[in-house]
């Protein structure tokens, strides 16, 4: 397995789970944008959103359900946060696992991160 979101999910990578359950997991970003920055992923592999099979209806889901736990988690969600998922290359995606980055913690402006 080289996928390096697998492999954290498999607990064969050490990461600071914030979240699991059986089909998700969660912790930091390596590279935060914010002071919370947290990657929600799905334990199974699924390059992208563009990947998604018709019968994932429910772990897409529980990957929004997730991000929502997290947030409450992480302080913000009363506050505000964002949601974000890239996907491609151009879209800036650089892990191809598909995950949602639960971004907060400071006054977000534009569209971007951060």
């Amino acid at each position: 397995m080289s996928c390096i979101f697998c492999r954290i999910a498999a607990g064969e990578i050490p990461s600071k789970l914030v979240y699991q359950d059986d089909q998700v997991v969660a912790f930091p970003d390596i590279h935060p944008a914010a002071p919370v920055h947290i990657l929600v992923v799905p334990r199974k592999h699924v390059q992208s959103v563009a990947h998604l099979a018709d019968g994932d209806g429910e772990l897409a889901g529980r990957l929004l359900l997730a991000a929502r736990t997290v947030a409450e988690q992480a302080g913000v969600a009363q506050s505000g946060y964002r949601v974000i998922i890239n996907i491609g290359d151009e879209g800036g995606q650089t892990v191809p696992h598909l995950h949602l980055h639960v971004i907060g913690g400071k006054q977000l402006t534009g569209h971007g991160t951060a």
